[in-house]
């Protein structure tokens, strides 16, 4: 719970126009979410509240790299995260017909925790196959990769020469 403590920001007590806010996000914030995907997280995070009389307008930025595994060799790599996202925090009655860009929150309301948003900022930048730079550009020596590329499958048949098993489908034109 103290991983999170700091993303509670409470709004009353500020003066109407833009404050800026400043987080660090690192594996300790992530263990708060069960999230274990990478092994080293150094993010900075930065929110920008305008306060208006009747609604917020949040807006967070992301930025730094993570360590991750590669899903081909399982080699670490840094991959960096840039990514942003707005939010409007509207007063009322809440309910379940709200968009992901707006939250209500009720009248009484004097604070809100961005946590949450942060976190499915970062986990919806990461890639979903994570491959090697180096593995892109073939300059990652590895012995995964090396026994993959051995095992991969070779080219069998010539160019210009066809294959018998489709000749009777030809048939059927």
């Amino acid at each position: 719970m103290e991983a999170i403590k700091e993303f509670t920001i409470p709004f009353v007590g500020l003066k109407d126009g833009k404050h800026h806010f400043e987080f660090t996000i690192d594996n300790t914030f992530f263990t708060h979410f069960e999230f274990s995907d990478f092994n080293k997280a150094a993010l900075s995070g930065q929110l920008i509240l305008d306060k208006k009389t009747t609604f917020l307008e949040l807006h967070f930025e992301v930025n730094g790299p993570v360590v991750l595994p590669c899903d081909v060799s399982t080699e670490l790599f840094d991959y960096p995260i840039q990514t942003e996202f707005d939010l409007i925090v509207k007063f009322g009655e809440p309910s379940n017909n709200t968009t992901d860009e707006i939250l209500v929150l009720s009248e009484g309301s004097y604070q809100v925790n961005v946590a949450q948003y942060f976190y499915e900022m970062v986990v919806l930048a990461l890639p979903q196959k994570r491959v090697h730079p180096g593995i892109k550009d073939g300059s990652l020596k590895s012995e995964i990769v090396d026994k993959l590329k051995a095992l991969e499958p070779k080219e069998t048949h010539l160019k210009g020469s066809e294959d018998p098993r489709w000749n009777k489908l030809k048939d059927l034109l």
